[in-house]
């Protein structure tokens, strides 16, 4: 009998250390130890080098090979392309750049279902440009759960402005980031958790009164962000978040204008993010990486007015 009590026991303590253990979020890591970022692009949208979601989403797998390729393994779906559970319940985090409302890749069929499961085990969530937009119908409460944050229509607004970004917090996600500036359209005013409850923002610049030229509408303006951008309040772009179920949520609301993946400290803000959010190891200098002219054109959308050259449109 002493010998099977014995096995038992052991048995059972095993089970705990595996349920206990504080680098498991639920999942099983990648081969290797690796975390697994299963990153998603939504389905060609706008103008000429304007979300730019499947270019983009290639370019950062790239970029995040290239500075902690030995951290994580990478599964991309391209064109609004969903992952199949499997895929889902083996990632550490799940990244999606898309257009969002009612075309949010995340709000269609059961995926939010399928997401939710995966959070509550503590994976995590990032989301990219028009991608921090729910609807407030479905989504806007799995969102702020999963990243603390998200877009609302007839409160938040997108205008296109420069911002500046001279300060950060001391946080991994901000890790070797130096002051910069783009002109992009910066998503503001966004919907927080109540008291920003486990919210951390990153990215902080006043708007300037330009930003408030339009009429008011579901996108452009209300009285509420109107007498913030005029009592010249820092409006976060850029924000982290710490979730109930032990998982990490990471909203940018930047990457609207392909050409700002150019800019190497946006570029290193959110790879960083991405590590964070998966629980990786952030480098005390940020994820380096470098792009040509030329990873900048590879993959771009076949759009009328892109100027692509003609063997890589016929390559396509």
């Amino acid at each position: 009998m002493k010998p099977l009590i014995f096995a038992l026991a052991a048995l059972g303590l095993a089970l705990l250390h595996s349920q206990c253990s504080p680098d498991k979020a639920g999942a099983a890591d990648a081969p290797g130890g690796k975390k697994l970022v299963v990153m998603i692009a939504g389905s060609p949208s706008h103008g000429p080098g304007q979300h730019e979601h499947n270019a983009g989403i290639l370019l950062l797998k790239k970029c995040l090979e290239q500075g902690a390729g030995t951290q994580v393994e990478i599964k991309h779906h391209l064109n609004g392309g969903w992952p199949p559970a499997d895929e889902l319940a083996k990632a550490d985090t799940v990244v999606i750049y898309a257009d969002g409302g009612g075309r949010h890749p995340a709000l269609q069929e059961d995926r939010l279902a399928q997401l939710d499961k995966e959070m509550k085990r503590g994976c995590g969530f990032a989301t990219i440009h028009y991608a921090v937009e729910p609807t407030i119908e479905k989504g806007q409460k799995e969102f702020l759960d999963w990243m603390g944050g998200c877009f609302e229509i007839n409160w938040s607004v997108n205008p296109h402005w420069q911002a500046e970004f001279k300060e950060f917090p001391a946080h991994p996600v901000a890790s070797g980031v130096k002051p910069f500036g783009t002109l992009d359209e910066w998503y503001f005013f966004m919907r927080f958790r109540e008291g920003m409850k486990g919210v951390t923002p990153i990215l902080s610049s006043a708007a300037p009164e330009s930003t408030m030229s339009r009429p008011d509408g579901h996108h452009s303006g209300n009285p509420h962000v109107r007498a913030s951008v005029a009592r010249g309040d820092k409006q976060h772009v850029a924000w982290a978040s710490e979730n109930a179920g032990g998982g990490r949520g990471f909203g940018f609301t930047g990457g609207h204008f392909h050409q700002g993946w150019a800019n190497g400290d946006q570029r290193k803000l959110v790879l960083n993010a991405i590590l964070w959010t998966a629980k990786a190891e952030v480098p005390a200098a940020g994820v380096a990486s470098t792009v040509t002219d030329e990873d900048m054109k590879a993959n771009l959308d076949l759009k009328p007015g892109q100027g692509l050259p003609e063997k890589a449109k016929k390559a396509k």
